[in-house]
């Protein structure tokens, strides 16, 4: 049940960043399944390639005390457009859309546990 709430949250963050941000959207005709695939994309790419990426620039990481990771999230969020109906218009969209997205999940992620749908006991 966790996996389906966080993976319908995780789709709801990507549709509200096409709302509130223009660099980032959805190919015209894209319906739910393709917003939900999409999602699913981008859990796939956080859980696989974005450990291995953020490893491999550790170096600069340390060196700009973590503000690399905003980029490593930037490229993340390019990944998941490149292989999916999202669409991103640039590195720099990508870039602001990553940052967008990540106050957007964080937000939903707080009323969730809000609520208590998280799984977690008060």
């Amino acid at each position: 049940m966790g996996f389906l709430i966080r993976l319908l949250v995780n789709a709801l963050a990507l549709y509200l960043l096409t709302l509130v941000y223009n660099g980032v959207r959805f190919a015209p005709g894209a319906d739910v399944v393709g917003v939900i695939l999409a999602a699913l994309v981008l859990g796939i790419v956080n859980a696989l390639i974005r450990p291995v990426l953020l490893l491999l620039s550790l170096p600069v990481n340390v060196l700009t005390l973590g503000l690399f990771t905003l980029v490593v999230n930037a490229v993340v969020l390019w990944i998941v457009a490149g292989v999916t109906v999202l669409d991103v218009a640039g590195f720099g969209a990508a870039f602001i859309g990553a940052i967008v997205l990540a106050v957007i999940s964080w937000a939903l992620d707080a009323v969730i546990g809000a609520v208590g749908l998280d799984g977690k006991r008060a």
